[in-house]
């Protein structure tokens, strides 16, 4: 029987076929470099009767603090795999929890995995991140955790137009890179997050069946 969530918005079910029959590409390492696992968590926006559903994504803002190369940032919840986790799906799981409150293994559904990434910077520690993708209620309470500086349903309609896409100018380490990029609001977002959403984005559009 399908999961109720998937009923929410008329773009869900498609997504998860997709997710489910074309995981992301993964990569067999030893542990060496470090692996970590970040949540894009979508919800349906709760509306009115009169109002068509809307896909929101849960962005984070991560707290600045002193030696982490990716103080400051629009990120999603995520972080490094831990012993504890048996599974790549468990860390993304666990760290969610931990920094937004939200339980994906009791109130969410996991769809699948996009392809894992690396940071292109070289400043940035080498590292192995794959991206799973959720969905949650509309109406799912967050909190903002210790590590975070904010956390903030952004609409999708931002990722999924690919007219959103820009270039801009950022500072790391005190070094200006000019990166790919989407704005929202007066926030930036680059790097691998911006990497991630733009996946998801040319996954969903490049669906075989999707509604109009």
């Amino acid at each position: 029987m399908p999961h109720p969530l998937l009923d929410s918005h008329p773009l869900l079910p498609f997504l998860a076929a997709d997710l489910r029959t074309r995981p992301g590409v993964l990569e067999e390492t030893d542990g060496n470099p470090a692996r970590a696992a970040v949540a894009i968590i979508l919800r349906t926006r709760p509306v009115t009767s009169h109002d068509l559903p809307e896909l929101e994504v849960l962005l984070i803002q991560r707290a600045e603090r002193q030696g982490d190369p990716w103080s400051g940032q629009i990120a999603l919840p995520g972080g490094r795999q831990d012993p504890v986790d048996a599974t790549l799906q468990d860390t993304a799981i666990r760290e969610t929890r931990e920094e937004t409150g939200i339980d994906l293994a009791a109130s969410g559904l996991v769809l699948g995995t996009l392809d894992e990434l690396r940071p292109r910077t070289p400043v940035l520690p080498p590292i192995i991140v794959t991206p799973f993708v959720a969905i949650v209620p509309g109406d799912i309470p967050f909190h903002i955790g210790d590590e975070l500086a904010d956390a903030f349903w952004t609409p999708w309609s931002i990722f999924a137009d690919p007219a959103r896409i820009d270039e801009t100018t950022v500072q790391v380490r005190g070094a200006p890179w000019r990166v790919t990029s989407y704005a929202v609001g007066d926030r930036v977002v680059w790097g691998m997050t911006e990497r991630m959403l733009r996946q998801l984005a040319e996954r969903i559009a490049a669906l075989p069946s999707r509604p109009a």
